[in-house]
């Protein structure tokens, strides 16, 4: 009878391993990235207002394509805390932006990599899967929205990661890190949301990003819209406010 218990348990032990409990990239890289690489060169061609000089990030492209490369090799595992996992998809989606734009430099938005015929959400510059991670194709919608959005459920990503467009929030010239990234985060709501350019707020009526109307859930999970925006907004609006939405800016946010 022990000796049954005994392989049942095994058989179970298993089963398990083999269901998917396990990490994607498990036995992948064992290390993790050096987001210093970014910092670098973030703090070299980005400046006050988030934009890129793309012109020095294809001077600095072997760089570039090191830490990328540093990305693809050192996928996130279980053993990494949720604030590292959290630190490496925003840095993943910033910087192979960078990467895709810097190898089709020059354009004038992100929006002339569509295929010819492209239909949202289904096939875009976004779902197309062009890099590596873990040896796996990916593509930017996947670390959006199957990883940033669905595991982690923090709606304050959308001021984090930067769609390389004047009307996106402004890329951060510095890498996201485990031990600050909540900090970070605060730091590019406040920013973003009280950009006079990009949000228009006053007690009463709010004029604001396409941001807040796309992913509308993700900001009123257990509350409403306003009350998120107030908790970042240095007016504070009205519980009963008009809130109307700007038009999004596709243009490349190119420092030339």
């Amino acid at each position: 009878m022990r000796t049954k218990n005994i392989y049942i348990l095994s058989l179970m032990v298993l089963l398990m391993s083999c269901t998917g409990n396990q990490s994607t990239f498990a036995g992948v890289g064992e290390g993790q990235p050096d987001h210093s690489l970014w910092t670098a060169l973030l703090q070299r061609h980005v400046d006050e207002r988030g934009f890129v000089d793309y012109k020095g990030m294809i001077e600095d492209k072997v760089k570039l394509n090191e830490y990328t490369t540093d990305l693809s090799d050192n996928p996130p595992q279980d053993s990494w805390s949720e604030n590292e996992r959290l630190a490496y998809w925003i840095n993943a989606y910033n910087a192979f932006t960078v990467k895709l734009i810097v190898e089709n430099y020059p354009l004038e938005s992100i929006k002339d990599l569509n295929p010819t015929i492209a239909i949202p959400t289904v096939s875009t510059v976004w779902t197309k899967k062009w890099f590596q991670i873990g040896g796996e194709d990916f593509s930017l919608d996947r670390i959006e929205h199957k990883i940033l959005r669905r595991e982690f459920e923090e709606p304050r990503i959308h001021f984090a990661v930067n769609c390389a467009s004047f009307s996106c929030p402004p890329l951060r010239n510095e890498a996201f890190v485990a031990d600050k990234v909540d900090r970070q985060l605060d730091e590019q709501a406040r920013v973003f949301i009280n950009d006079p350019v990009r949000n228009k707020i006053a007690p009463d009526q709010v004029e604001i990003s396409q941001i807040f109307s796309w992913f509308k859930g993700d900001f009123t999970e257990n509350q409403s819209l306003i009350e998120f925006l107030n908790k970042y907004s240095k007016v504070k609006i009205n519980p009963k406010a008009d809130v109307d939405h700007m038009d999004y800016d596709w243009a490349l946010n190119d420092t030339n």
